[in-house]
Order: C-alpha cells, then structure tokens, then sequence
C-alpha cells in the first residue's frame, strides 16, 4: 500500500494541486519503469505502481486536455550510482551488461533528463498520453542463456 501511494496516489494528488496554475503549453511528465512491462521475483508492489503510473498517465491526458498534456516515461537500467556515492564514482560492469543494451553501455540520468526536456518542449506539443520506454534498447532485445556473452545463473541469487 505504501509503494501504490508514494508511486501512484501521490503523483495524482501532485498533478491535481498543479491545476489552477497550469498555462498554456504546460506538460506533466511522470516516471514509470520498464517494471510496468517486466518483472523480477518479488517485484510485485514496485511493478503494480508502475503499472498504475502508465494507466495514470494515459487518463490524466483525457481529463486534462486543454489543459496540459500528459506523458510518462520508462526509464531501464540508469545508473544513478554518482548522485549516491564518492565524487569519484567509476561504474563497474561487466561485458554482458553493456551487450544487453543494443546502444552499448547502461543508461546515465541525463538520458532521462533530455527526454523530459524534450516532452516539455514546444517540439512535442502534439504528444499526449503516450509512454516513451528509454532504456538503450534493452527492452527489444530478446536474449536467451549464453547468446551474446549473457549466462543467466539462477543459482546465484
């Protein structure tokens, strides 16, 4: 319950409080994951508010047309790991994460930062209630145990 409320609820509520100041051109942007499409073991509470933010995203771009346009974005696998660590964070992956990702290497923050920018601009204005999936491809490649450099190992979870 506590995952649906800071995931879902809370969003709403936001974007509600938002309404008497929304000006023309004004967006909302909302954060989903490709956990709204895949799942790991025991992701069930994560995933169902991801979930929720796409079902979100799509009816607020009906109750709020005219008023502000209403996207959502996926973000996959960002490594956030240097707004979190020491100043001199190095991410340490192996071969076969970079070969998950058809672009070659693990998503940064700026890549979410310019896709928002983007759905903020003026460039977008006739996109709405659409989910953008930025993961470096991840998503679309299917990958089976030991093709590409990638063994998958049950065992050592």
């Amino acid at each position: 319950n506590y995952v649906l409320a800071l995931g879902v609820t809370a969003p709403y509520l936001l974007t509600s409080l938002f309404l008497p100041v929304f000006t023309a051109g004004a967006s909302v942007v909302n954060i989903a994951s490709s956990r709204g499409f895949m799942s790991q073991k025991d992701t069930e509470s994560y995933s169902a508010a991801k979930g929720g933010i796409l079902a979100l995203t799509h009816a607020l771009s009906i109750s709020l047309a005219g008023k502000a346009r209403v996207n959502s974005i996926s973000p996959g696998w960002i490594d956030t790991g240097s707004f979190h660590k020491e100043e001199d964070y190095q991410p340490d992956y192996e071969a076969a994460d970079l070969l998950q990702h058809p672009v070659g290497r693990v998503g940064v923050p700026d890549d979410i930062v310019q896709m928002i920018r983007f759905l903020c601009s003026d460039a977008a204005g006739f996109i709405t209630g659409q989910n953008f999936t930025v993961d470096g491809g991840m998503s679309k490649l299917m990958i089976y145990h030991n093709d590409h450099g990638w063994t998958y190992n049950p065992e050592a979870e």
